[in-house]
């Protein structure tokens, strides 16, 4: 062989491993990154699952009785139900935009319900609120366990003070008024799109590593003449 294709041979040789090692070195610095962001994306996903599963929960209300006989044998969290009962004389107020709400208890019961404020329950912050609507009623609407409805803690603590509802094994529950099953689009939406990035960049990873081949150094043997 001439000592010209000889050096081309390592030349080529050099250069092959050079590019290995970038391609290499790139994944080392993009695997890192994608196992964050999948783990970004699983929690974002867990915390959304919640609302997941009530999207696809029945749609058909779990009917938990009216005052003085209420089942409280089918109590179950992140359900659709309908319960009937008397307004506490007290009430929690809220606004949401132009929209006011009120948390309301059901007498004797561990039953609190979030609804739109009715006619005669007008209220604006810095006001003191009126007294809610004293005329029973029956609502339909997502019943969650105190624990799983953080986000109206001051309610629960509110009225839990005043007395009027009687915690159910020390637990209160929330209904709140008419969130269905099905109807909040966006919930599976964010989840698809969400599950999408956490695959997509998984495959891009898997694909990544898969071209990641071992490097074996190949070096030519010194040629050397024999002795007779």
């Amino acid at each position: 062989m001439s000592n010209e294709s000889e050096l081309q041979r390592e030349r080529d040789q050099r250069i092959a491993e050079l590019e290995a090692r970038l391609r290499r070195r790139g994944v080392g610095l993009r695997a890192p990154v994608m196992v964050v962001a999948m783990g970004v994306g699983a929690v974002l996903l867990g915390m959304l699952w919640k609302d997941l599963a009530y999207f696809f929960s029945s749609r058909t209300p779990l009917t938990l009785g009216a005052e003085g006989a209420y089942r409280y044998e089918a109590l179950e969290s992140n359900r659709y139900v309908q319960v009937h009962g008397i307004p506490t004389t007290r009430g929690a107020y809220g606004r949401e935009g132009e929209d006011v709400f009120v948390v309301v208890g059901l007498r004797e019961s561990p039953f609190l319900v979030r609804r739109r404020a009715l006619p005669g329950e007008e209220w604006s912050a810095g006001r003191p609120p009126r007294q809610p609507d004293q005329r029973p009623f029956g609502v339909r609407g997502r019943l969650l366990a105190e624990e799983q409805a953080e986000r109206y803690r001051e309610g629960f603590k509110l009225l839990r003070e005043q007395g009027e509802v009687q915690p159910k094994e020390g637990k209160l529950w929330m209904v709140v008024e008419g969130e269905r099953p099905g109807a909040d689009l966006g919930v599976p939406l964010v989840a698809l799109l969400l599950l999408t990035f956490i695959l997509g960049n998984g495959a891009l990873l898997f694909r990544s590593l898969k071209r990641r081949a071992p490097i074996t150094p190949n070096h030519p043997s010194p040629s050397g003449r024999g002795t007779g």
